[in-house]
């Protein structure tokens, strides 16, 4: 691999991958695939990924082997809250997949409703360092009890009081009797770097496919609406367009009473909208995707 094209580690199987190489692939990149499979080299753009665990994928780019990385915001806070060595890993941008929260969470009608209950008890969780960290921050003393997997168990199992862990639809907590009561941390995909060390090349690289992974991002959040609108309630119904700064009004062939609108809205458009938009006298309502979008 050459120093002026761009090392980026992403892992190489699970959500983060599928969800990492789907953007990539989305913000133009076309990969070679070859027999190495830890290496796939982009024909379209000076950019090398290297496929590697997630939870190697900061101290890749910490050690300076990948100029950047695509992680998990838990995998990298974690990282940083046990060694300083990761202190100079920075976000670069936050990607808007892979989301989940990592929770604390005690058995149902027990005396842990709150994290002041946690004093002098026991947590079990993957994530020790983030823990320790968010609870000495609120001057909360606890046992951290460290586990690899099956953290959901330890309180049945009799192995801590309460757990710290990740959490998605709850079904899980639910299963085992659990009830979560705080929020440690909102993970997502980021993009990670280095704050110094890079070649001025890379970083010409690198802005552009931050620029196109921007521009990804914000297509997949936005919606463009179509409808005919009643001139005299136009007011109205722009105001329900969510995230619309200045719709298009166009006049319609042949009416007076009746306008074109066109929107591009970057916020979520629910049925709820699309039935106040009717309500509002708006017909003929359309809502598309958006394929690319660039500010």
């Amino acid at each position: 691999m050459s120093d002026t094209r761009l090392k980026l580690a992403v892992q190489k199987s699970g959500r983060l991958a599928e969800g990492g190489l789907k953007l990539l692939e989305r913000a133009g990149l076309r990969f070679a695939y070859g027999r190495d499979a830890l290496h796939r080299r982009a024909e379209n753009m000076p950019v090398d990924l290297m496929l590697v665990r997630d939870d190697d994928i900061p101290s890749f780019v910490a050690g300076g082997a990948c100029d950047y990385g695509i992680v998990g915001e838990n995998v990298l806070h974690e990282m940083q809250a046990r060694s300083s060595r990761y202190r100079e890993v920075e976000t670069a941008l936050k990607l808007g997949f892979a989301r989940c929260t990592l929770k604390l969470a005690a058995p149902k009608g027990g005396d842990i409703r709150c994290a002041a209950d946690l004093a002098g008890k026991s947590v079990a969780t993957s994530y020790p360092g983030l823990t320790r960290a968010w609870l000495t921050e609120r001057g909360i003393e606890a046992e951290i009890v460290e586990m690899r997997g099956s953290v959901e168990v330890a309180p049945r199992m009799k192995i801590a009081d309460a757990i710290c862990d990740l959490v998605s639809s709850g079904a899980t907590l639910e299963a085992n009797g659990l009830e979560a009561f705080e929020t440690v941390l909102e993970s997502e995909a980021v993009l990670i770097r280095r704050r110094n060390g890079r070649n001025g090349e890379v970083e010409a690289t690198a802005k552009l496919l931050i620029q196109r992974a921007e521009g990804v991002i914000a297509s997949a959040q936005t919606k463009y609406i179509l409808l005919n609108a009643p001139t005299d309630r136009l007011a109205e119904i722009k105001s329900i367009l969510p995230g619309s700064d200045a719709p298009t009004v166009a006049q319609i062939a042949g009416r007076d009473d009746v306008v074109a609108v066109h929107a591009v809205c970057r916020e979520q458009v629910f049925w709820e909208t699309l039935e106040r938009l009717k309500s509002a006298g708006a017909r003929a309502i359309l809502v598309l995707p958006i394929e690319k979008m660039m500010a």
